[in-house]
Parts: C-alpha cells; sequence; structure tokens
C-alpha cells in the first residue's frame, strides 16, 4: 500500500482545525496494523462553534438562489469526479476498501451530488384552495429546516456525505456532519472539495469526533433533525435523546437481506451478483446487501457449485492491489465478532461452511482478514441467519415454493431491502407486494440510485434519501392562507 495518509482536520466551516477537546484517535493502516495518523477529534466545544458558524449564516443560506446552490453542487460533483482516483485510495486508506469498489462509490456520491444539485431550482408548493373555491387563497412553501446534523457511519463514508450532505444543501439547510473517526480520510478530501466548490464559509462542519460530539450534535436546540446512519443500538440512543428534544430524524440502519432465487433467472448472473455484493463489496460490510440467498430446490446444487467457483476466484489481500477483490474488515474487534458467529454456528449445528469460515492465514494472519465464507444449509432461525455476519461470507437455504421463500424472508426483524432472481414478470410483482423491505431489487437491480427513494421499516430504520422523498426529508411544508378580511362578527343594519 503505497499512498500515504493524509492530515486530517476539524473543518468548522471553512476554518481548519488541527486539533480538537476530543483528543486523538490512532488510525491503524488497515493492512500493518500499524498507527499510520492521529486523527484530531472534536467534543462538545467544537460543535458548539460549528452551529454558532452555522446559525450567523443559515439565513443567508437559505436565500441565496436556488441556480447558485445548484451551480455549487454541480462544481462539487466536477470535483469529485475529477478525484476519483485520490478518492478511491483514501477508501482503501480508511478501512479496506478496494480500488474498485471505492471508483464505484465515488460514482455513487457524483451521481448523487448531480440528482439533487438538479433539485435545487424545481422545488415548488402546492396551490391549495382560491377565493372562488373556498372563499380563501392558500397554498404551501417548502422550506429548509434550518440546521440539520448528520452523523454517519464507517463502511462507506463517500457515500453517505454524497446521499445525505448533497440533499440537505440542495434544500438549503446548514449542516453539521460527523464521519466515523475510524475512516476520516475520505471525508477530509469531501470537506475541501466542498471548500473549493464555493460551499460558503459556516454552512457546512465536518467533524470526526468522539461519542460525547455525537451527543452533543442530537440534542442541541438548534439542530433541528437529525439524519444517522449506522446500527440500531446507536439508533436507539440517537432516538431517545430526539424524543426527549421533540426532534425528527431519519435513520437508516442494518440489514439481512433476502435473495430469492429462482429456476427460471440466468443462474449464473444471479451468483455472480450473489458474490459480487456479499463477498466482493466493501468485504461485506454493507447494510442492504443480499447476504441471505434463498435458492429454489430445483437449482440449489447448481447455484451452490457456481457460488464456490466464483469465490474461489476471488483474491484477497491489500485493497490498494488493483487485482484484489476483497480487503479486510474494519478492525480486530469485527475479525473477532465475525469469527465468534462462524464459530457458534459450527458448534450449534446450524449450518455447513463449505469454504472459508475463519481469519486467513499466510501473510494475511497478522491482519484483519477473513476468509471468503460459503456457509449452506443454514437454519434459518440461527443466529448466522438472523443477525448480520458484516464480513466477507454468504449464508445460503433451500426453499421449494414460493410461500416458503416468502416466509423464510420475512423471517426478521430487519426490512431494508430484498431481492428477486426471476424472469417471470408475474412472479416479480406478486411477490414485490408481499416482502417486508423498504425496497425490492430485481435482477440487478442497484439498491442507492439516487433517483429512487432507499430506507427501511422494522429494525432497519425509517425515512428516506433518494429522490424527491429524500429532498423532502430536508424540508418542512409551510401553509400559506389568505382570507378575505370578512369581519366575524358582521355589522347588523339598524
Amino acid at each position: 500500500m503505497a499512498s500515504a495518509a493524509p492530515a486530517v482536520h476539524l473543518h468548522l466551516g471553512h476554518e481548519q482545525r488541527t486539533s480538537g477537546s476530543g483528543g486523538t484517535h490512532p488510525h491503524l493502516h488497515p493492512v500493518k496494523q500499524e498507527v499510520q495518523a492521529d486523527i484530531p477529534l472534536a467534543g462538545a466545544k467544537e460543535v458548539e462553534e460549528a452551529v454558532a458558524k452555522a446559525a450567523a449564516v443559515q439565513e443567508s443560506w437559505r436565500r441565496t438562489a436556488p441556480e447558485a446552490r445548484r451551480d455549487i453542487l454541480n462544481r462539487l460533483a466536477d470535483l469529485l469526479e475529477a478525484n476519483k482516483t485520490k478518492l478511491a485510495e483514501m477508501a482503501a486508506l480508511d478501512g479496506g476498501t478496494t480500488l474498485m469498489v471505492g471508483e464505484r462509490g465515488v460514482d455513487t456520491a457524483v451521481g448523487w451530488t448531480r440528482y439533487y444539485a438538479g433539485w435545487c431550482d424545481k422545488m415548488s408548493g402546492e396551490l391549495l384552495s382560491t377565493f372562488d373555491t373556498r372563499g380563501e387563497l392558500s397554498y404551501t412553501v417548502p422550506e429548509p429546516i434550518g440546521i440539520v446534523g448528520i452523523i454517519i457511519t464507517w463502511n462507506g463514508p463517500l457515500i453517505s456525505l454524497g446521499m445525505k450532505v448533497a440533499a440537505a444543501l440542495a434544500a438549503g439547510n446548514c449542516v453539521i456532519c460527523k464521519p466515523a473517526e475510524i475512516t476520516p480520510f475520505a471525508p477530509e478530501l469531501f470537506a475541501q472539495l466542498c471548500k473549493q466548490a464555493g460551499v460558503p464559509d459556516g454552512v457546512l462542519s465536518i467533524l470526526p469526533g468522539t461519542a460525547e460530539a455525537g451527543e452533543a450534535i442530537v440534542r442541541h436546540k438548534k439542530i433541528r433533525k437529525i439524519s444517522f446512519t449506522g446500527g440500531p443500538i446507536t439508533a436507539r440512543k440517537i432516538l431517545a435523546a430526539c424524543a426527549e428534544e421533540i426532534k425528527p430524524s431519519v435513520m437508516e440502519l442494518g440489514g439481512k437481506s433476502a435473495s430469492l432465487v429462482f429456476p427460471d433467472c440466468d443462474i449464473q448472473a444471479a451468483a455472480e451478483r450473489a458474490v459480487f455484493w456479499t463477498v466482493g463489496c466493501l468485504s461485506g460490510q454493507g447494510c442492504a446487501l443480499p447476504t441471505r440467498q434463498l435458492v429454489h430446490a430445483d437449482i440449489y446444487d447448481d447455484f451452490v457449485a457456481r457460488l464456490k467457483a466464483i469465490i474461489g476466484q476471488f483474491k484477497v489481500g491489500d485493497p490498494l492491489d488493483p487485482t484484489v477483490a476483497v480487503g479486510p474488515v474494519i478492525n480486530k474487534a469485527a475479525v473477532d465478532r465475525i469469527t465468534g458467529m462462524f464459530d457458534r454456528a459450527k458448534a450449534d449445528g446450524a449450518a455447513t461452511f463449505l469454504l472459508g469460515g475463519g481469519r486467513c492465514g499466510g501473510d494475511l494472519a497478522e491482519g484483519n482478514f477473513i476468509e471468503p465464507t460459503l456457509i449452506v444449509d443454514a437454519d434459518p432461525d440461527h443466529e448466522i441467519s438472523q443477525v448480520e455476519i458484516f464480513g466477507p461470507a454468504v449464508v445460503v437455504m433451500k426453499f421449494h415454493t414460493e410461500d416458503e421463500a416468502v416466509a423464510i424472508a420475512n423471517n426478521s426483524e430487519y426490512g431494508l431491502a430484498a431481492y428477486i432472481q426471476s424472469n417471470d414478470l408475474q412472479r416479480v410483482h406478486r411477490l414485490s407486494e408481499r416482502l417486508n423491505a423498504g425496497g425490492v431489487y430485481n435482477n440487478g437491480g442497484f439498491q442507492i440510485n439516487p433517483h429512487t427513494p432507499f430506507g427501511g421499516i422494522g429494525i432497519s430504520g425509517f425515512g428516506k434519501e433518494g429522490g424527491k422523498a429524500g429532498i423532502d426529508e430536508f424540508l418542512h411544508y409551510k401553509t400559506v392562507t389568505i382570507g378575505v378580511g370578512a369581519p366575524i362578527f358582521p355589522k347588523q343594519e339598524a
């Protein structure tokens, strides 16, 4: 891994600081596990200062012409695109994302930024009544919420920044954003590019910080909405704090998504997608990945054989090596958690491990590398089928009927995504209605297109990112009603 870690700053608007009240976090090289940078951390003090800066410019940013906001975001998209290689390298340094996946992540962030740039000058209200129809003129006006707090997780920071920050700025809000301190490098470059694009001083602050900083963002009375990406445990704490402040939120949480594979699909294409989206994409560390493959009995053995052959071709190693398909998982704690799940499934006889099931050996033995793992004949009720593994593993289960497949798929507290692999159009429509998920993706449909709303149900969260619904999360619609001025007590004729 040749790239050097850049210096990371606290970005309070345009001001860059090399230290903060939260101390520092030693960032470990994702392969060598040596300290490669000390990351400055914000605390409550820096959050307070960032909010003060935002409050000072909030009104001027709200009144900025939509076309000007559009042009800023389009310039940002241009800059992200121009820095694609560098951003992919930062993703590799952050947490071990492979170059191919890192570059795809840049493309995703660019797409979301351009999409919401296009919304800036297209937001509108509705005419609800006129003097002739109801005796009064009523209409709605879309207005920014004000200052919003955005808290993102570590497994794809640039994608989350593109999904959330672009929409919030397009709507005319100021943003206080806390990226995870364990993946600070891509957010650092993103902050610099926002400044270059012309985002005014104070409108956007990006503060890697402590849990204290996160709590300060959630509880600050001038921050009027929270958008969070992460896990249910942290989400519950945020929701409790939001409840005390009567503050709305968007929660994009985890998933244990099922993919239903039928005999009439392109079996090889479905197998390739299954492996890429569970083993190759972020080393399985993604919330909406189809980690449960439910396969019809007629093609089960064939499909499993194809999965095994494809997984065997995926090279594990240094994410900056362009031939590598699977990088490390995020840290040692993740290694211990993942291998612990594998060990319990083996001890309980809950599944058969055809490939992998442990740490990588050889030259990778000292790193946070998990073997690409193929788990078959899994018990649908066991932890291995119910809890996010968040590692390079795919769980395969057999079904015989549509009803059985739906029952297994819906046997989960999560409800972020579901997938169908079938060329039977009626089946696709029929099952899409029955699957409990925020989105159903068929035959390779992409989960996080900027023009389609994305979000879950159950413990996968609530609220939407993407599409008009995504910008509506950062707006409130004010109702304006104009009467004819009639007196409440009409004068009585003498």
